[in-house]
């Protein structure tokens, strides 16, 4: 994991990293914060490619099987190109010339994406083989400590982070507005990039049966600032008032802001959305898939408090499935919803009709 966690720290600072497939050795630098393809290009001495989910391709259009793919860049490109490649929508079409001789990413291509989404950068790469003329520059860079040179399929799987791996930090007694007897325990993820909290309220450990429970993503927007363009804050609120009424349970708060694309990016989306997108659409213009979230570090955290058996408070069916996948027997599902108002209606709208949520009801009692 130190690999992974220095690998991340090094291309969020832009720098560059090295990819080792055993058959193939990868130039890696993220495209958002590079100073210029040139400037890989010389380190690696070879052209540098362009990495692209197949989400972003088909939001321009292209079909792909793939989970990535591989473009390579024609001399001279410049910074507008690589951002209407990667980014942008609308009037910003990339030309035919600048898509030619797009291919499926390869394993060292697809941990350099994979690398991008774990940092909560935009998900495109810029990667080049390096050369054998430059094979000996770039060992002594290795050697010397200024480069990192990194396992492709460690890159591939750090999306997950390290499945029952989640240290129990800290923890302290918290009383809330709604629920006097809580305490919160915090726990960090091994590469130390996130650290998610447990809210837990009353003695759910001396129940008996299914312990009520809320899974819920951090929106610093709506929890904190009240953002009328969601619902989160008040369905946090709610969960934690519902939670006390069903005699205690747990809260779990996720580091996992945007759906999992962080917050950088989802404030992209959101201006992608006052264009005309929706929240999947805007989402996958930036190279991302419908919900990029993770819910094994929930299941490691369950299991840390001994609860094995829930009764879930959600209206998201991808919330029931990945607990029961992880070994959590869930009971029941309660919904939980927050006021459907003028400004979140077409958010909520394409989360029942795209996502598949449990919001048919209260979008159908609100008449819009």
């Amino acid at each position: 994991m130190y690999h992974i966690e220095r690998a991340i720290f090094d291309i969020r600072r832009g720098l560059p990293i090295v990819l080792n497939t055993g058959e193939q050795r990868l130039l890696v630098q993220a495209l958002e914060g590079s100073d210029s393809v040139d400037t890989l290009a010389r380190l690696a001495g070879t052209r540098p490619s362009l990495i692209l989910t197949r989400h972003r391709l088909e939001a321009m259009g292209m079909s792909l099987t793939a989970d990535a793919a591989c473009l390579p860049l024609v001399e001279n490109i410049s910074e507008s190109d690589l951002q209407t490649l990667a980014v942008m929508q609308g009037n910003h079409r990339p030309s035919h010339s600048l898509l030619s001789g797009l291919k499926p990413a390869g394993p060292g291509e697809r941990g350099a994406v994979t690398l991008m989404r774990r940092a909560l950068l935009i998900p495109a790469a810029l990667c080049a083989d390096i050369s054998e003329r430059a094979a000996q520059a770039v060992a002594d860079e290795i050697a010397s400590g200024k480069l990192l040179e990194i396992d492709a399929q460690e890159a591939e799987k750090c999306l997950a982070g390290a499945p029952g791996m989640l240290k129990r930090v800290s923890e302290a007694r918290i009383p809330l507005e709604d629920a006097a007897e809580s305490r919160f325990v915090l726990f960090r993820e091994p590469d130390g990039l996130r650290e998610h909290v447990a809210v837990v309220i009353g003695q759910p450990e001396n129940m008996q049966g299914a312990v009520p429970l809320r899974m819920h993503s951090a929106c610093l927007t709506g929890d904190l600032f009240g953002s009328l363009r969601c619902d989160c804050g008040e369905q946090l609120r709610n969960a934690v008032a519902d939670i006390q009424a069903m005699g205690g349970g747990v809260l779990l708060y996720l580091a996992q802001e945007g759906r999992g694309i962080g917050l950088a990016n989802k404030l992209r989306a959101y201006t992608l959305q006052d264009g005309g997108l929706d929240t999947v659409d805007a989402d996958q213009v930036l190279g991302f898939g419908d919900d990029e979230r993770q819910y094994a570090v929930a299941v490691d955290m369950l299991n840390a408090l001994d609860i094995s058996q829930v009764q879930l408070l959600t209206n998201n069916p991808l919330k029931i499935s990945a607990l029961r996948e992880g070994g959590i027997d869930v009971v029941s599902r309660q919904a939980l919803y927050g006021s459907v108002t003028e400004q979140n209606h077409r958010y909520l709208s394409a989360k029942a009709s795209r996502a598949g949520h449990f919001l048919g009801d209260v979008l159908e009692k609100t008449g819009r």
